[in-house]
């Protein structure tokens, strides 16, 4: 608070009349430097009105120049609001396709731009920075002031094997990959964008081993994309198992511990 902002003992005109303009414009959250186009009001005593409302508890400064109403506290709607073109995505964007029943114990943003983790509303905020060509795939969920965006399901898997310590436990990821409905050419697509020779031949060694027939034509994708160098099926896993040559990849988890982990959920 700016040693020169007068705090009110009372509830000002102005205070109550900026209030009101929020109700009557259905606004739970903003930003300053925007507020008064969107209620269509100029306040000359702005950073004044918005001090003194977060002072008496009816507003909460989420980050400088960013509040909401002290009633709304949605972290996926104001996770994604705080980030530049963010949107919700790994192992929150998995639970949210409702492909994964853990939990995480914080809301993942995607975003092309690097942003210090947080916490809004008691719930913790991480921020997986990537490349502006890797923001794609973006769907939404929610209506109204809780409409967020989220990355999409084919997105969300591409994200996920590719940063597999933000997808929540490899098991819980392949089971999300055998549940998913899968469009072919949205996950080609994606791949195509990050570039990434490994976990093209991971998925599509799993679209393989699952018997995936609505995948053929990314299985065929996946073959003609393979390299030489063998890749671990598990990167975060030891640096043993055996030597598969058709999709050159290092087993360390092997295929029967990976069909028992998809049967597991049935």
């Amino acid at each position: 608070m700016g040693n020169s902002v007068y705090i009110s003992k009372n509830i000002t005109k102005d205070q109550l009349q900026f209030l009101k303009l929020l109700n009557e414009n259905e606004i739970p959250y903003f930003h300053m430097h925007e507020i008064e186009k969107r209620i269509d009001h100029d306040f000359s005593n702005l950073n004044e009105i918005l001090e003194n409302l977060v002072d008496k508890e009816l507003l909460v400064r989420i980050e400088r120049g960013k509040y909401r109403r002290y009633d709304f506290s949605d972290p996926y709607v104001l996770g994604a609001f705080i980030s530049r073109k963010g949107s919700v995505g790994y192992w929150s964007a998995l639970h949210q396709h409702d492909l994964t029943d853990r939990f995480p114990n914080k809301i993942f943003i995607k975003t092309p731009f690097r942003k210090r983790n947080t916490k809004v509303a008691e719930t913790k905020i991480q921020f997986v920075s990537v490349k502006e060509n890797k923001i794609d795939g973006i769907t939404y969920s929610g209506y109204g002031n809780r409409r967020y965006p989220l990355t999409n399901v084919e997105m969300t898997l591409v994200d996920c094997f590719d940063q597999p310590r933000y997808a929540g436990p490899l098991p819980d990821l392949l089971k999300a990959f055998y549940q998913a409905t899968i469009d072919t050419d949205k996950l080609i697509k994606y791949l195509s964008l990050y570039n990434n020779i490994a976990i093209i031949k991971r998925m599509g060694y799993l679209a393989e081993l699952l018997d995936r027939t609505d995948l053929s034509d990314f299985i065929s994708f996946a073959q003609e994309n393979i390299n030489k160098k063998y890749n671990l099926f598990d990167p975060g896993g030891e640096n043993n198992g055996e030597f598969n040559n058709r999709w050159r990849l290092r087993m360390n988890v092997d295929k029967n511990s990976i069909e028992e982990i998809i049967q597991s959920t049935y």
